[in-house]
């Protein structure tokens, strides 16, 4: 991070919390990923070598604005107060998942940090996106929507009809692409004959910004332009923080069979972790030991947190399937329910 411009709203301590949360990401992903390798639980997408991206567009929101993620925003809810121990029984799907294990494993919804539960069917958060920020626009309400999207949701339709409406009905919307360069096995130079995909704004007449995804500074000020100029009426913004997956798409992936990882190995000395560090170290806002200790201290409280989430009880009740589902639990599922405890469904007999 030589030569970073970094914003002048981003004091010492900003910086520093910054450098925290991108590490406690870094930490969680890989144990999860382990957890995940023991069968523990079923499914983990991280965000390893992208956490600029996630961090610094996050860190340019205010507290009323909404996030409609994509796969690997979670530490942008957590970032925003998301309990840890809540972010972890998700995973579990267990007694502790307020969920109630109705969502697959790292498919949040923090309601009260304005984080919709992501939708893995590619892109089908940006229509989304536009009703919400359509929405506050209604409302007149002083509050932006995010839309987050891979370098894959690019190549959707929904991306395309958002954008169209979006710049039409002049939202309060920025789109944010982590374009990490691979839509699991497709290669970006693959989706499309576009330079890149900032530039695809052109067509729908907004902004189209690309910037280094690796570079928490310049992340954080391109976002938030883009999230001051929706906030004051200028409509929204397409952003493209330029980023490599470093590892696979999710638990479920290989990626050595479809790329070549001397270009990954290429691409981790441009860790975004690595160069907020040297940042830290170089300009006297933490030394090599402070960093250390704030690792062992992050690890510690994750661990101790994944301990106490896992001991809960496995299994959610069955009878909860009967509830949340109306204000007032019709008759039928009256029915329904008493019918499951007469065969034994949901005691168990």
């Amino acid at each position: 991070m030589a030569g970073a411009v970094v914003p002048s709203e981003l004091d010492a301590a900003a910086i520093r919390e910054l450098l925290r949360l991108m590490l406690r990401q870094r930490l969680l992903d890989d144990l999860m990923l382990t957890v995940q390798r023991q069968g523990r639980v079923g499914f983990y997408g991280p965000a390893t070598g992208q956490e600029a991206a996630v961090f610094g567009s996050g860190w340019a929101l205010e507290p009323q604005d909404w996030i409609l993620p994509a796969l690997r925003e979670g530490g942008v809810a957590l970032m925003r107060g998301y309990p840890l121990e809540d972010y972890l029984a998700q995973c579990f799907g267990n007694s502790l998942d307020a969920s109630k294990g109705r969502q697959m494993p790292c498919h949040y919804g923090a309601a009260e940090q304005n984080y919709a539960t992501l939708s893995s069917p590619i892109a089908t958060q940006l229509p989304h996106a536009v009703g919400v920020a359509l929405g506050m626009k209604v409302q007149h309400k002083s509050a932006v929507c995010v839309g987050y999207m891979g370098d894959g949701a690019t190549s959707e339709n929904d991306f395309h009809t958002s954008l169209d409406m979006a710049g039409r009905l002049n939202l309060p919307l920025v789109f944010v692409c982590q374009n990490n360069q691979w839509a699991i096995s497709v290669p970006f130079e693959g989706q499309t004959a576009s330079s890149s995909v900032a530039i695809k704004a052109v067509a729908y007449r907004m902004p189209g910004v690309r910037v280094d995804g690796n570079d928490v500074f310049a992340v954080y000020r391109a976002v938030k332009d883009a999230v001051d100029r929706a906030r004051s009426g200028g409509g929204p913004t397409l952003i493209e923080a330029l980023t490599y997956r470093m590892g696979a798409h999710s638990t479920s992936d290989d990626p050595s069979r479809y790329r070549d990882e001397s270009v990954t190995e290429a691409w981790k000395a441009k860790d975004p972790i690595a160069r907020l560090k040297r940042y830290c170290s170089r300009e006297g806002l933490m030394d090599e030991a402070s960093i250390d200790g704030l690792e062992k201290t992050l690890f510690a409280e994750i661990r101790e947190t994944l301990n106490r989430v896992e001991a809960a009880d496995a299994l959610v009740p069955l009878a909860s399937m009967f509830e949340d589902v109306f204000a007032d639990r019709p008759w039928f599922l009256d029915e329904q329910l008493a019918d499951a405890e007469r065969f034994g469904v949901v005691t168990g007999h």
